[in-house]
């Protein structure tokens, strides 16, 4: 059966790029109207209007006739991901085209290999359990049996219970991160790479927090998903232990590389956790705005993301184990080589044994 043309894709792909329907228009020629028809699959294009969009978007003609289904971002830029700022419609539709172009990625890398969970992933609702986010990350800890103190690697946990973590460059984009469920796919959690690495791990416990507690959305889940975080990365009983009886600047600064998150959210945790005073956190925070630790803190702090090994194992299968060619895994993928090695680091690096070829 011949596939038809999908004007979801074109869509996705002129966002992907950044344009306006006049800035397409522009680049290749279709009239605005044309290309408005197009979107709204009212008409279906002539073949010379397909190789003009191809050529301008620079993609293969096959990508505009995948079946893919395309999503929206998760219920609003306000509730499902975190943002730093406030985000533009255009920086949205970025965003949700490079996120749908992931996914048509994932979905067709997947289909080669078995994909096997080594940890359970619980779906707890809070209202449903009658829990506090700092419970379930307790728990969370002991279904996962980890070690008390430091959680060390938490992308390496998070993966071995099934999640795929995207490491992404949103191109100054105001996110940190954001989670995407799809029907026939693990959770996908796409992180800012450009992000330093304390606030990569606490978006990503902050993400996972949403997929264990948050079916549906509510007010409070945001306030929630950082709860859950901040108890994740920083037991009570360890950090108060860790803290001590004086909680000082020089302290939170040595704290910061062993338990890998930043000194503000160790000051915020040690408030929370009765470690500190607020008159005292309030003290500390003075001290840290008037050495700039609010806007950056010392880099000789800094310590390196932890790195994911899904995908990169799944690319590594394709090119080594299935004997893919470079050019092979474009086609496969409906995308071009430029593309390609923009959005995925290549050779891939092998690392999650819990993926197998299908035989």
């Amino acid at each position: 059966m011949e596939r038809r043309f999908n004007d979801s894709l074109m869509r996705i792909a002129r966002q992907a790029r950044g344009w306006s329907q006049t800035e397409l228009s522009r680049k290749s020629g279709v009239s605005q109207g044309y290309l408005s028809k197009l979107e709204n699959g009212m008409i279906d294009p002539l073949d010379d209007v397909v190789d003009k969009l191809s050529a301008s978007l620079a993609f293969p003609r096959t990508y505009f006739f995948e079946p893919d289904h395309i999503s929206g971002l998760p219920v609003s830029v306000h509730s499902m991901y975190r943002k730093k700022a406030s985000v533009g419609q255009r920086a949205q539709e970025r965003l949700e085209a490079e996120i749908n172009i992931r996914l048509m990625h994932i979905r067709r890398l997947l289909k080669a290999v078995e994909f096997e969970t080594e940890l359970e992933l619980p779906s707890l609702e809070l209202e449903e359990f009658s829990m506090e986010p700092e419970q379930i990350a307790a728990l969370l800890r002991r279904t996962w049996e980890v070690p008390s103190g430091s959680l060390r690697n938490l992308v390496a946990w998070m993966e071995r219970a099934g999640i795929i973590i995207f490491h992404a460059d949103f191109d100054g984009l105001a996110v940190d991160g954001v989670t995407v469920r799809q029907p026939g796919l693990p959770p996908c959690v796409f992180l800012n790479r450009g992000q330093p690495a304390d606030r990569q791990r606490f978006t990503l416990a902050h993400e996972l927090g949403h997929i264990i507690m948050h079916r549906l959305p509510s007010p409070s889940m945001e306030d929630e998903a950082n709860a859950f975080a901040s108890a994740l990365l920083m037991p009570a009983d360890d950090i108060k232990r860790a803290l001590g009886k004086k909680v000082t600047i020089q302290k939170l600064a040595a704290l910061k590389p062993v338990w890998r998150v930043s000194m503000n959210a160790l000051l915020y945790r040690a408030k929370t956790v009765g470690a500190v005073t607020p008159n005292q956190a309030q003290y500390l925070w003075r001290q840290m705005s008037a050495l700039g630790y609010r806007r950056a803190e010392p880099p000789e702090l800094a310590f390196q993301p932890e790195e994911a090994s899904i995908l990169s194992e799944l690319l590594r299968i394709h090119l080594e184990d299935l004997g893919y060619s470079i050019e092979d895994l474009c086609a496969s993928l409906h995308v071009y080589e430029a593309d390609l090695k923009r959005i995925h680091s290549l050779p891939g690096k092998s690392g999650a044994p819990h993926l197998r070829v299908i035989q």
